[in-house]
């Protein structure tokens, strides 16, 4: 399979055609360069009736948003059925534009893409409250890619995946090297870019520097006091820039889970990211796993982070957590759902996992599964 040149299926493009006659906001976030604009052309090229797909990092196109009044949008509006608008944040106040749209011309679907959750969310969230619907894109899933690839691709691609994610882009490149500087160029040029341009940021060289002490801490539980003083900035900046790192898509958070025993870690974080690609960028090591010594926290966050990709698609809305107890008995991954929880331990070689007996003795009705190189395809896309 020949993956320079295959246009990558998406699982939600369905779901955003499906959506496309609703008189709604449709409104897909997304890390920069996982295919937004892709993807909304593809809801183009389905679409029946007409459309107008507008960039909004051109100054026309936030003057025309800008301007709100309903004689102005009439004049190139009134007979267009679905209005595509990318990079959405850029106008200003785009929420108020986009609720006025949606009002005043009832046959009008608005799909809008942003980069920046935090800036779109503050923009959209209380004038459209009923009006939008929000779907999230993330680098392509395994889920998606088991839909052009069998079993054995899967397998002999799945430590390059581990190395360099799965960014569009990163796929279709074909060398390491290539997938290298890619990977170099978006970290570089991307990756603070939303924050910087709408939060005041006072060190960003200090924001950087703390994705990468959180990058050398996946699956580990991170210590705030302890990042505030290796960076020498205050708690509450460290707690601050995290947040704005997981509104724009680069890393989530996941904490720990208690409901009976006393000695259980609750107050605990662990952060992932959402691509191992950009965090292997950030700490500049693309060795081969055979020569790495964080081959289990690779795993880890390749694991969650697909998890994650497959529950957002599916609409699926399980609390994710992870389970400690101070005696250090842990397990990496829980989920509950419809009241069933369901326990998970991940390891990169076969061997044997026996699940920790505080846990078994405290949640005997929990369903427990390991996970490894010969199962995790029913992990990723929900079959366990």
């Amino acid at each position: 399979m020949n993956l320079a040149k295959m246009d990558f299926p998406r699982h939600i493009l369905s779901q955003i055609v499906d959506k496309t006659a609703s008189n709604k906001v449709l409104i897909v976030y997304g890390a920069r360069r996982v295919g937004k604009t892709h993807l909304m052309r593809a809801v183009e090229k389905q679409f029946v009736g007409k459309s107008l797909f507008l960039n909004a990092e051109d100054l026309d196109t936030v003057t025309l948003l800008a301007d709100r009044r309903v004689a102005s949008f009439r004049r190139w509006v009134n007979d267009i059925d679905l209005l595509i608008i990318d990079e959405a944040q850029v106008v200003p106040e785009i929420g108020k534009s986009l609720k006025l749209l949606i009002d005043s011309f009832p046959k009008l679907t608005i799909l809008a893409s942003g980069s920046s959750a935090f800036e779109l969310s503050n923009k959209t969230g209380e004038p459209l409250v009923g009006r939008q619907v929000r779907f999230q894109l993330f680098p392509i899933a395994q889920m998606e890619l088991s839909k052009e690839e069998n079993y054995l691709v899967t397998k002999q691609q799945l430590e390059t995946r581990l190395i360099y994610g799965s960014y569009p882009e990163v796929l279709k490149n074909e060398t390491a090297d290539a997938k290298t500087d890619y990977l170099k160029e978006l970290v570089s040029a991307y990756l603070l870019k939303d924050i910087l341009m709408f939060e005041q940021v006072r060190y960003s060289h200090k924001m950087l520097q703390l994705l990468q002490l959180v990058a050398f801490q996946i699956g580990q539980e991170v210590s705030y006091d302890e990042l505030s003083k290796t960076l020498q900035i205050d708690r509450n900046t460290v707690e601050r820039y995290l947040d704005l790192f997981s509104k724009v898509f680069i890393i989530t958070r996941i904490g720990g889970y208690s409901k009976n025993l006393r000695k259980e870690v609750t107050k605990s974080s662990k952060w992932y990211f959402l691509d191992n690609g950009i965090r292997n960028a950030l700490i500049n090591n693309f060795l081969p796993m055979n020569q790495r010594t964080d081959t289990g926290a690779l795993w880890e966050n390749y694991l969650v982070a697909e998890r994650l990709k497959y529950n957002s698609y599916t609409r699926k809305t399980p609390l994710t957590h992870f389970w400690r107890t101070y005696d250090q008995q842990e397990l990496d991954w829980l989920e509950i759902a419809d009241e069933q929880l369901s326990a998970y331990e991940f390891k990169w070689k076969d061997t044997k996992v026996k699940f920790p007996k505080a846990f078994l003795e405290a949640y005997p009705e929990a369903a427990t599964h390991w996970v490894n190189q010969g199962n995790f395809i029913d992990f990723v896309t929900g079959e366990i």
